[in-house]
């Protein structure tokens, strides 16, 4: 079997048509149902299998069912006929795999051999359908709560169709070792669920359920943990189940293609750390900020200018062919840009006056841009080979260029005036910037930076601010 990226419903916004459009769109094969999703559609289950078919989707995992093991009656008998209404709607479904969560119940029994004795039932139930059943341990289940746990326990079920199910959360949110996965047999592996989260002293259920968020966009060493997963062996579904209320109220089409890129990124980083080939270039190591370009209104034009000015910048050079000004201060370069059409008075159009591109100096460009697209992340057409773009925030562009590069471009593309003997003020470099971002894309303006760029995020900020309180997110190069 090969590995291959899935996403379940649950993470999405919408209906269950709507997320099964948005993930198939984003470039996903493999999506997990969640019972709810189905339950609450307007679409029967053959409906559900032809709209896949027709999207080209494959239905790897059902989930979940709670509540199982440990049961008094009539409880237990209640859960196996749940079950077989599920292995039913499943096999409508075309899929082979179903999520069953270690019970929460006040009224589970946490002795062994019951809930030994129960999931042998379920493995039998499950054999009917051909269908096999991985025992996920919930981080606040109420005897169960380790995949070390659900292991032994599987063992001792020593059935064909019950296995283990690992979710990255459940384990990692416990600071269970991920090392500890060595000792699972493959074999009885059944699907992984994974999901990144920030670091946060918080009930594990509450924290699950609000707060989850997709591999770099957290604090979990994810890379380490799928790295283990690999190393044993394991070749099935790697799927991102992510319960947060952003994601709820967010495009799905926009989490579902993060979705797709924090998955690809995530493979790459895991594989790194087995030595294994890499599945695209590294990281690019951002060595500064060449230039800062303002696409400007004409109204603005003197104000601006005089701004910099007083600021230390001097107007030291026009372009060639474009109404494009350099002003440099020191090491510091701002282009300001007065063109009537093109993608800056577009830009200005749509923001006013502001900063509309940015050009970072990479270690190697060629090698950022091809990450870049293995990535999915959008280019902009470029005038200069040397200077490639890719979209960035609010239609923005960043343009990447290699360090031998750099210098010539100024020289190439611009007259640049005498240079005063000394500049006025001896600016070494520009430190830092800033971007405002909608809240439904904070997170995903992270990954962006976290996937591409080899950066570390600091500790998040809350600032006061007179129309409520700003959330503030620091990425930070090698530098600083």
């Amino acid at each position: 079997m090969t590995s291959i990226n899935a996403i379940a419903t649950v993470s999405l916004s919408g209906t269950l048509e709507d997320k099964l459009r948005a993930a198939a769109a984003a470039g996903f094969r493999a999506v997990e149902i969640f019972d709810t999703d189905f339950v609450a559609s307007a679409l029967s289950a053959a409906q559900v299998r032809a709209l896949m078919d027709e999207l080209g989707l494959e239905c790897v995992l059902y989930q979940p069912l709670r509540d199982v093991e440990g049961m008094p009656e009539p409880h237990r008998s209640r859960a196996l006929a749940r079950a077989r209404q599920k292995f039913e709607v499943m096999r409508t479904l075309r899929c082979d795999r179903l999520l069953l969560c270690s019970n929460t119940s006040p009224l589970a029994s946490g002795y062994r051999d019951t809930i030994v004795a129960d999931l042998r039932a379920i493995g039998d139930l499950a054999a009917e359908y051909g269908v096999t059943v991985g025992y996920e341990a919930l981080a606040w289940g109420r005897h169960v709560a380790d995949h070390r746990v659900v292991w032994d326990i599987v063992q001792a079920v020593d059935h064909p169709n019950i296995g283990i199910l690992l979710d990255s959360f459940h384990s990692l949110a416990r600071g269970i070792p991920s090392a500890s996965i060595r000792e699972i047999d493959p074999a009885k592996l059944v699907f992984v669920q994974l999901a990144d989260a920030p670091r946060m002293e918080m009930d594990y259920l509450y924290w699950s359920r609000h707060f989850r968020s997709l591999p770099g966009q957290g604090g979990f060493d994810l890379a380490t943990y799928v790295a283990e997963i690999l190393r044993i062996g394991y070749d099935g579904p790697l799927s991102l189940e992510i319960f947060n209320d952003r994601f709820r109220s967010s495009s799905a089409e926009m989490v579902a293609r993060d979705g797709l890129r924090s998955l690809d990124a995530l493979r790459d980083a895991a594989a790194r750390k087995l030595g294994q080939p890499a599945t695209m270039p590294a990281r690019a190591i951002i060595e500064g900020i060449e230039f800062v370009e303002f696409a400007v209104a004409e109204a603005d034009r003197e104000r601006l200018a005089g701004m910099l000015h007083g600021a230390g910048f001097d107007r030291i050079g026009r372009h060639r062919s474009k109404a494009v000004e350099l002003w440099r201060a020191g090491a510091a370069n701002f282009v300001l840009n007065y063109e009537a059409v093109g993608f800056a008075a577009a830009y200005r159009t749509a923001h006013g006056t502001s900063i509309c591109a940015i050009g970072l100096v990479v270690a190697d460009g060629p090698a950022a841009i091809a990450r870049a697209r293995a990535l999915g992340v959008p280019e902009h057409p470029s005038d200069l080979p040397a200077m490639p773009a890719l979209r960035g925030v609010a239609g923005s562009l960043v343009y990447v260029l290699d360090a031998e590069a750099a210098p010539a471009i100024w020289a190439d593309e611009f007259v640049i005036d005498d240079a005063p003997a000394e500049p006025r003020v001896a600016i070494e470099a520009i430190d830092h910037l800033a971007a405002t971002v909608h809240h439904d894309e904070f997170l995903s303006w992270q990954l962006y930076w976290r996937a591409l760029f080899d950066v570390a995020v600091q500790a998040p900020q809350d600032v006061i601010d007179p129309n409520g309180l700003v959330q503030s997110q620091a990425i930070q190069n090698r530098d600083g």
